[in-house]
């Protein structure tokens, strides 16, 4: 892939240099510190050897409250000494490090107050070394009527440092060039106690982060002690405050028919001011919680009947990830979480953690701004201004040097599988990607081929490669200790003909039979030693050797209330799974079979080996077009996508807080910790949360989910994630902020695995009713004040739309009943909830209905309809994008006007569902492909455009998926929130 070079900052390592790099700035200092000690009438002096207060070294000082002790102990000048009795005045605060060579002045940093006036902050420049004899350090009143920059910012000298990524992310370097701390600034704090009343405080949440050292000692196992200025009751007030919470609206579900006029968009939580920064928010698409807003005790919680638990993506593809470099990560000593936004300053030399809320020592050279080259506010750097930073991790988070990226195929050859075609799909995605796959100069490839026999290929320099076949797959074995990999970058012409060989190879081959379990013991053999990826493409049931595995569905019983043989027949993959994972090797599965193949065991390669799992069921190069395409566009995402070796993802959370359950692909080595052999973007898992403890006293609940993984450019990375929320104790506000999108995917991801652990699907169904049940008669008893029999109140929030998405569910492929699907279409509908992101599962479970009729450059988007023929007109056009396909539905009245703008025929019987819908040249189809290729920027996963007339034989494929209607073996929604209101009253 092509090298995007980042951005980062180079500094050198002596001050003294660095310094007389800016000649004009030390002239600047210099005179701006003589006219201010001549001007102001606040000006202070250092402190003499044998003064009291220098022996608070390395300390904060109250000035003021020194100085009504010993007010001769600190000559200043006379207009000063009226302030010293004053209980509202400004307070003067000093840090004293142990030695001083450097003064701090006032540059660019001002806040308005409410009154108008002009709140200014010091930040340290560096000036020559001094004396040890006392020298005048100048504070400037707090209204003075502009800041004054002493050091005017230099363009930054910038080098390149590659990553795979394919946006410019922006690298930061903080590495080992820093100032000693003998030559640490004297830094000066001044700020202002300004008078607000309560109400304005409460509105406005002004970030208050200056304690002084005795408040830090006072509150250093409690998160929210007192402030200065006077606010010792601000912790109290936090508690009666609903942060970002409008006035509660409520709908009557049983009277209101159209739930999308309220919008679908996500609500923004607005955090207390105790923390760092509160206006940084983590990318809900990565990190979010079932509940917004955390109930602050146990006995809330309880009462709410909500489900706790959060969704992930850790390695989801970001624009703009900011990239750290340094020589020390900044993490709390006692629980190891980093620094984040949510952390709490009480000054410019301490961080009060936000998981354990100890207090921990900020390094010195933490507060150094290497893009303006001087010392700063901690505010600054990326750690604290973002939620999401990925650091370069240096030599003590390695256990081994970083493997390099490795790929071993191991591709199905049998009969089927030639008759299939699907070997000239893969021979021409992987030679169009060949030089795109991840990796450095040291990638390898490896290729193994199955059918009874198990077929590898030794590579020799540049002559063709040697086909080596081992028939004895009972007890498999490598032929050969060398050239079964291949270095990709010295080889990449002889891998090119190779790979193009492969179709005519074996087009006469007759075998029919698949011992793949001996091939992926092989291919373990293979790359045990370093780790990598093994991508399995298979067509046939593996019948053969290790593994073996029999038919066991029943075509008759395929429309059964019951389904039988979800689980898998054996452990034979698990258990190959687990040694894989413990060589940090993934293996992913790419299904393309016409009969059955138990997919449901052989799910289990991938699940415990953070494998991923395509299905292309009827799978023909000739007879099923959009397969095909489905499998193009998808393995060349898989091929080029970011990939992340030798993983591990540990979960912090608040105290009293704790993880219950994971879902996903992975291995769990801890309660907290989870082994994943590959990480890649596409995948998501989720987690139940558990409170343990009362969160009295607390206002905000964080989690931060850090992967430590090598890239495949070889360098050791620590990617970080944290989520923070608000605490309250209103039951109202925990209902109107439960997160609806996120607890479909927790539950939908809970069921999916207790139906592979034996539960039948009627458990898993009634399980998702009795949900619905729960939260609103929870809601109905405990907040609403109507209490009618013919009513169902809910919020006009999210949680409104949670009987329409279990409804969704309940008739989703993976988990209805009644209707004959064939087991392995089945276990691939549950496979797509036990790993997809949030946006997958929200389309999965209620599709997005748009009409296209009226459609007109420059007009906004369609709104969303609700998924209903009351809603579907006899001369309209429709688009229903389920995630997976994309179906545009053409009904029989359609004017011929659109249908020659849509389609380019002139009437509706010579629409023909086989083709594509392609552009054409007029603003209403130029408009209707813009609007498709908006819904699929942010999707993970190809879904083909495919059309439907109304008198097509595969009308079903639509009309099944309205998900309000009414069909002969379920309820439609209105139906549904009767029953539920019903098993509500019981």
């Amino acid at each position: 892939m092509a090298e995007n070079p980042l951005n980062f900052v180079n500094y050198g390592t002596n001050n003294q240099a660095l310094w007389q790099q800016h000649p004009e700035a030390s002239a600047s200092v210099t005179a701006f510190s003589n006219q201010s000690i001549q001007n102001s009438s606040w000006t202070t002096k250092m402190l003499p050897s044998n003064n009291p207060m220098s022996s608070q070294v390395g300390s904060s000082v109250n000035v003021l409250s020194y100085l009504q002790q010993h007010p001769n102990s600190f000559p200043v000048n006379d207009s000063v000494q009226p302030l010293f009795h004053d209980s509202s005045a400004e307070a003067l605060t000093y840090n004293y490090p142990p030695s001083c060579s450097v003064t701090h002045h006032l540059v660019n940093s001002v806040r308005t107050n409410p009154v108008g006036q002009s709140d200014t902050s010091f930040q340290p420049q560096m000036l020559p070394n001094f004396s040890t004899t006392p020298f005048s350090s100048t504070i400037l009143p707090l209204d003075a009527p502009a800041p004054i920059s002493a050091v005017p910012l230099q363009a930054s000298s910038f080098s390149c440092l590659p990553d795979q990524d394919t946006n410019p992310d922006s690298v930061v370097s903080y590495a080992q060039c820093l100032p000693p701390v003998s030559t640490q600034p004297l830094t000066s704090v001044a700020y202002r106690s300004n008078a607000r009343n309560e109400s304005d405080l409460l509105h406005n949440f002004p970030i208050i982060n200056k304690h002084s050292q005795s408040q830090l000692l006072n509150d250093h196992y409690q998160m929210n002690g007192n402030y200065p200025g006077g606010m010792g009751s601000l912790q109290q007030e936090f508690a009666k405050m609903n942060y970002g919470i409008k006035s509660i609206r409520y709908v009557d579900l049983m009277q209101e028919r159209d739930l999308m006029k309220y919008g679908t968009e996500d609500e923004e939580i607005a955090l207390p001011p105790t923390v760092c920064n509160p206006d940084a928010r983590c990318n809900p698409s990565i990190f979010r919680c079932t509940l917004s807003s955390v109930p602050q005790t146990q006995e809330l919680l309880k009462k709410s009947r909500l489900p706790f638990g959060l969704t992930l993506q850790p390695f989801r593809d970001m624009k703009n990830l900011n990239i750290i470099q340094t020589s020390s990560i900044v993490r709390c000593r006692y629980c190891r979480t980093y620094i984040n936004p949510y952390i709490y300053l009480p000054d410019s030399r301490h961080w009060k953690c936000n998981i354990c809320y100890r207090v921990n020592d900020l390094p010195d050279d933490f507060n150094w701004d290497p893009a303006t080259k001087s010392f700063g506010e901690p505010t600054h750097r990326p750690e604290i201004k973002n939620s999401t930073v990925e650091f370069i991790a240096p030599s003590e988070y390695m256990l081994r040097p970083p493997q390099p990226a490795v790929y071993v195929f191991v591709m199905d050859i049998s009969q089927n599988a030639v008759e299939t075609g699907y070997l000239y799909t893969f021979t021409e995605q992987l030679l169009i990607t060949l030089e795109q796959l991840p990796g450095d100069d040291r990638t390898m490839l490896g290729f193994i081929g199955v059918d009874s026999a198990v077929h590898f290929f030794q590579f020799r320099g540049k002559a063709r490669p040697q086909q080596l076949v081992v028939e004895e797959y009972s007890d498999i074995f490598l032929p050969v200790n060398c050239g079964l990999l291949v270095n990709l970058r010295k080889n990449i012409d002889v891998i090119r003909l190779f790979v193009q060989s492969l179709p005519a190879l074996y087009e006469s081959n007759s075998s029919t039979s698949c011992c793949l379990g001996a091939a992926l013991t092989a291919a373990h053999k293979l790359i045990a030693d370093i780790g990598g990826r093994i991508t399995v493409l298979l067509t046939v049931i593996p019948d053969l050797g290790p593994g073996a595995l029999k038919s066991r569905e029943d075509p008759n019983q395929r429309a059964a209330s019951e389904v039988s043989n979800l689980y898998p027949a054996n452990d034979y993959y698990k258990r190959l799974a687990l040694e894989c994972t413990g060589h940090q090797i993934a293996v992913d599965l790419f299904l393309m079979n016409s009969q059955y193949s138990d997919l449901s065991t052989l799910a289990d390669m991938s699940k415990f080996s953070t494998g991923c799992i395509f299905h292309f069921p009827n799978y023909h190069i000739n007879h099923d077009q959009v397969q095909v395409k489905r499998f193009q566009k998808q393995l060349n995402r898989y091929l080029v996508r970011k990939i992340g070796f030798e993983a591990v993802l540990r979960i912090r959370c608040t105290k009293g807080l704790s993880l219950h359950t994971f879902y996903g692909n992975f291995f769990v080595r801890s309660t907290d910790l989870l082994a994943m052999a590959n990480i890649n973007p596409d995948s998501a898992i989720a987690v139940q949360v558990q409170m343990e403890e009362n969160l009295i006293g607390i206002n905000t609940a964080c989690f931060q989910a850090a992967v430590l993984y090598t890239s495949s450019r070889g360098d050791r990375r620590i990617r970080i994630h944290t989520l923070c929320l608000p605490v309250t104790k209103d039951l109202s506000t925990i209902f109107s902020q439960f997160d609806v999108k996120c607890a479909v995917s927790l539950l939908s991801k809970m069921a999916v695995e207790r139906t592979f652990m034996g539960v039948s699907l009627t458990d898993s169904r009634e399980a998702m009713v009795n949900t619905v049940v729960d939260v609103f008669g929870a809601y109905n008893s405990a907040v609403s004040r109507m209490n009618r029999a013919s009513s169902m109140l809910s919020p006009v929030t999210s949680i409104r739309l949670l009987p329409l998405y279990v409804l969704g569910m309940l008739k989703h492929r993976a988990f209805t009943a009644g209707q004959s699907i064939r087991l392995d279409n089945r276990v691939a509908a549950l496979l797509i909830f036990r790993s997809a992101p949030l946006e997958v599962i929200d389309l999965e479970l209620y599709p997005a209905l748009y009409e296209l009729n009226h459609f007109v450059e420059n007009e906004a988007d369609p709104p969303r309809l609700h998924l209903s023929f009351e809603h579907i007109s006899r001369d309209g056009v429709y688009l229903l994008d389920t995630g997976s396909y994309v179906y545009i539905y053409i009904s029989s009245n359609v004017e011929s006007s659109i249908i020659k703008r849509l389609f380019d025929v002139n009437t509706f019987e010579k629409i023909d569902d086989d083709n594509t819908f392609e552009a054409l040249d007029n603003p209403l189809s130029n408009r209707v492909h813009s609007f498709l290729r908006k819904l699929s920027i942010y999707r993970t996963v190809f879904a083909p455009v495919i059309l439907i007339r109304e008198d097509s034989p595969v009308r079903s494929l639509f009309s099944r998926r309205l998900i309000d209607d009414r069909t002969e073996s379920s309820h439609s929604y209105i139906e549904f929130l009767s029953y539920i209101r019903q098993e509500m009253r019981k």
